[in-house]
Formats: structure tokens, sequence, C-alpha cells
């Protein structure tokens, strides 16, 4: 049954002011990341040092997806994403105190902090999603996968310019006087979702128990798995290696380096929120999930060929790195798409926080398999290792249903 006009305009003000919540809370943690890094190195801090500061950030998205997915539901996803704005706003203020006081356990207790905002402020984002799409065949389907593109791409694009916009404003402000204005930015969006959006929404009509946070559904848990090995196929050459391997072996500068990773990342995002074109007589399923990961497998494996033989290295690897880009952002796009289309509408927000879980774990192993690998055996290894993540990905997908369930 068709939603009236009050309530269809009721659903899109929701959905922008869920959209427009994660994009400020994105913009802020791009800029925050670049903002810490440029800071703490003109420091003096060491690259290994700087790295460490993010390691709770990382580890506490496993934890966070697990944990939120349940709160999400018994408290509704309104909530958890005002507290994970809250959080963001707690965690800015923390580096807001004199530099004396900036000890490397202090800002990774803040970026612990970020993290955990990040995640439940991504989860409850995703998940509303289901709930302002009414579940359906056809043109309801393709709508809801219109929506979570739009959504997720949006938001990458965003986390690109957070990149430029960190280095823009320590340029002009300083770190204190740049930390404080996204302070007082994000509360002035914290105040306007507290105001705009229903308590309730997402909120599961059963109080689930705590033991029921892991799926139950196998299509869930076939997606998440290959949820992980899909984003540790990418971080597992994208995070440490390639920067590195960028400013050591071809000589470019941190500028350069930094301005082509966030073009790389902005253009990753309008990809992702085009993905739907690419299906406008049908929505992916299982098989969609399957071919693209043995598409995008390829890439990782001509470049590692293209090092081995060290032929055009640079052109190899940028072009290499830009088609990789475009085919991963559908990948993603697909998976975020299937995830909320699987989910149980009552329980939306256990089941995307189980499967966010599996992304936050991928995420951390690729970062951690990209700074021993490259290190031990360089960037061609990865990339080999990211053929192999990427072919279990495809392995895994084979037994997701052919057709999304309705």
């Amino acid at each position: 049954m068709s939603n009236t006009p009050a309530i269809e305009s009721v659903k899109v003000r929701q959905y922008l002011t869920i959209t427009g919540n994660y994009w400020a809370f994105t913009l802020t943690d791009g800029a925050l990341r670049m903002l810490v890094i440029l800071h703490f190195h003109a420091l003096g801090y060491s690259p290994l040092s700087i790295a460490m500061l993010f390691l709770f950030y990382e580890v506490f998205g496993v934890i966070t997806n697990l944990v939120g997915g349940w709160l999400g539901a018994r408290i509704g996803l309104a909530r958890i994403m005002n507290i994970g704005l809250l959080l963001q706003i707690i965690a800015l203020a923390m580096l807001l105190v004199p530099v004396a006081m900036l000890t490397v356990p202090w800002v990774m207790f803040a970026q612990a902090l970020s993290g955990i905002a990040k995640d439940l402020n991504k989860m409850s984002a995703k998940a509303s999603v289901k709930n302002l799409v009414p579940s359906g065949e056809g043109n309801e389907e393709r709508r809801l996968f219109k929506w979570v593109a739009r959504l997720t791409g949006s938001k990458n694009a965003m986390k690109g310019f957070g990149f430029f916009l960190g280095g823009l404003l320590l340029t002009l402000c300083g770190f204190q006087i740049a930390i404080l204005g996204m302070a007082l930015a994000l509360t002035l969006v914290w105040l306007s979702s507290l105001i705009l959006l229903p308590a309730n929404l997402g909120q599961s009509n059963n109080k689930p128990k705590f033991t029921d946070i892991f799926s139950k559904s196998r299509s869930i848990n076939l997606l998440s798995a290959a949820r992980l090995f899909l984003f540790g196929a990418r971080d597992v050459w994208f995070v440490v290696a390639l920067p590195v391997f960028l400013a050591m072996e071809l000589g470019w500068s941190h500028w350069q380096v930094g301005s082509f990773l966030a073009a790389w990342i902005i253009g990753y995002g309008i990809v992702q929120s085009l993905a739907p074109s690419l299906y406008k007589q049908r929505t992916p399923d299982g098989n969609s999930a399957l071919g693209w990961a043995l598409l995008l497998a390829l890439i990782p494996t001509l470049i590692a060929l293209a090092l081995l033989q060290t032929t055009h290295i640079q052109i190899s690897l940028v072009v290499g790195l830009l088609i990789f880009g475009v085919i991963f952002a559908i990948n993603s796009s697909i998976h975020s798409y299937l995830i909320v289309s699987y989910a149980d509408a009552d329980d939306v927000s256990m089941d995307v926080g189980f499967y966010y879980m599996a992304n936050a774990m991928g995420r951390l192993i690729g970062t951690v398999l990209s700074g021993w690998v490259f290190q031990t055996w360089g960037l061609a290894a990865c990339l080999i290792i990211s053929t192999l993540f990427l072919l279990t990905a495809a392995l895994l997908s084979r037994g997701l249903p052919a057709l999304v369930r309705r």
C-alpha cells in the first residue's frame, strides 16, 4: 500500500536530517584525522607513534557495531545517532587542552571516543533507511538501493572533503581554533537532530537480549564475512603501504600524497552514489556481489605484476588505483544495499550492526597487515594478499541468494 503524501514528506525530511547528520559528522571526522596527523607530525611524533593514536579508533569499531546494534534495537536509532554526535563533540573538546597535556594516551583515548562515535553514527544512519523505505518489490526495492547508495556515497565524498578541510583549517587557524570551530558546528547539528528526529525511530517492538547480537541469518552471516574480506582487501594496501610507497619510492610530496588520496575518496564516493544507475531495470543480488568481486580481484593482480616487472610503475599504480576505486565503489554500494535489504525490519539495527562489525574487523586486519607486510615484503605482496582476500569474498558471495529477499 502506497504512502500518503504527508507520510512521504515526513520520511523524506527524516532521511534528509539523517543524511545531514551523517555529512556533518563525516566532515569533522575526516578533518580531525588530518589535523591530528599533521599537527602531531609537526610536534615531532614518529610515524609509528602517530599510527598508534588511531589504534583504538579501529579496535573500538568492532565492539561498537555489535553493542550499538543491540542498543539501537532497544532504545531507537535516533538516540544512537545523537549519542554518536555527542561523543564526537566530547572527543573534539578533549583536544582543546594545553599542548603539554596532549600525550599519546590522552589522544588515543580521544580517538577511541571518536571511533565509537563514528560507528554509532554510521550504523544508525544506514539502519534508519530501512525504516524510511517500505519493504516490497520492484520500485520500492530500487528506491531503497538508491537511498542507501546516495547516503553511503555522499558520506565518502564528505570524508575526502574533510581531509582537505583539516589541512586548510590547520594552515589558516591553527590546531585549537580549528578543533573549537568543528566542536561548535557539530553541537548545532546535534541540537537540531534532537529536535527533528523522533526518538523511537528504529526501535524494535521486542526487547532483544544481548545474546541476540550475533545474526542467525545465513545470508547476513555470509554477506558479513564477504564484507570483512572486501574491506581487508582494500586496506591491506591502501591505508599504510600505498601512501608510504608513493612518498618513499616515487618521491611524492606529502601534499601530493594527501591530495591524491583525498581526491580518490571523493571520486569513490561519487561512484557509489551513481551505482544504482547500473541497475535501472532490477536490483542487485548475490550474483551481483559475486561477479563484481571477481572483476575487482583482477586489478590488484595486474598492478602487482606491473610492480614485479618494474614496468611504468607510477602510471600502472595510479591508473590501477583509479580503476580499483571505481569497481570497489560499486562492490561496496551493492553490499550496503544488500545488508539493508536482507535485514529484518524489526531488528534492523542488530543485523546492520553485526554486518558493520565485520566491516570494522576487515579494516583492522587490513590496517595491521598493510604495515607489517609492506615493511617485510613490499607493496607487491600487499597486492597479492588483496587479490586472495577478494577471491575469498567472491567465494563467500556464491552462497548469497540469487534474488534479494522481499
